[in-house]
C-alpha cells in the first residue's frame, strides 16, 4: 500500500473505478472530471490517492477527499476484479483510515449503494456506521443511498 506516485498508478486508479461503476451503475459527470484528474481534484485540494500493488501491478485504490478541517470522504474504492473476495479490499480500507489519521483527520465519511452488499459490510465490519445523510456534507452522486462514516477521535 502506498499513495498514488506515477501516471500509471492514476491510469490503474481510472480503469478499477470506471471498471465497477459501469458494472453497477453509470458513470456521471462527477465520476468523470475525479477520475480524469486526481491531482487537481483530490490530491491538490489536501487529499490522497492510495494504491494497494503487487510488485508493479495495482490490485486496488481508493482516494481521500478532504472536505474541511479533518473532514475527509473514503471515495473511489476499488478492487480488480480478479482479486475481489481475497482481502485486498480490507487491507486497503485499513490503510487508508491510518492515512486519515495521519493527516489530522477526526471524521471519514462515504456514501455507497444498497446494491453493493459486499462493500457495505466491509464498511460496517471495519466500524463505519450508517447515518442519515444530513449529517454528512452533500454528496452528489445519483446512486448513493447508503451513509456511513467513521469518527476517528
Amino acid at each position: 500500500m502506498r499513495p498514488m506516485d506515477s501516471q500509471a498508478d492514476a491510469d490503474a486508479f481510472r480503469t478499477l473505478n470506471e471498471e465497477w461503476i459501469s458494472k453497477w451503475f453509470r458513470i456521471e459527470e462527477k465520476d468523470h472530471a475525479t477520475l480524469s484528474d486526481p491531482q487537481g481534484k483530490i490530491i491538490a485540494t489536501g487529499g490522497q490517492v492510495y494504491v494497494a500493488t503487487d510488485g508493479e501491478r495495482v490490485l486496488g485504490a481508493a482516494a481521500l477527499i478532504r472536505f474541511g478541517d479533518g473532514i475527509y470522504e473514503l471515495s473511489k474504492m476499488a478492487v480488480s476484479p480478479e482479486t475481489r473476495g481475497q482481502g485486498v479490499g480490507r487491507k486497503l480500507i485499513l490503510y487508508v483510515i491510518e492515512q486519515a489519521r495521519a493527516l489530522g483527520a477526526h471524521t471519514v465519511f462515504l456514501g455507497s449503494s444498497k446494491k453493493l452488499e459486499n462493500a457495505v459490510h466491509l464498511y460496517e465490519s471495519v466500524g463505519f456506521r450508517h447515518v442519515p445523510p444530513s449529517e454528512l456534507p452533500e454528496m452528489k452522486y445519483a446512486r448513493a443511498d447508503v451513509f456511513m462514516k467513521m469518527d476517528l477521535n
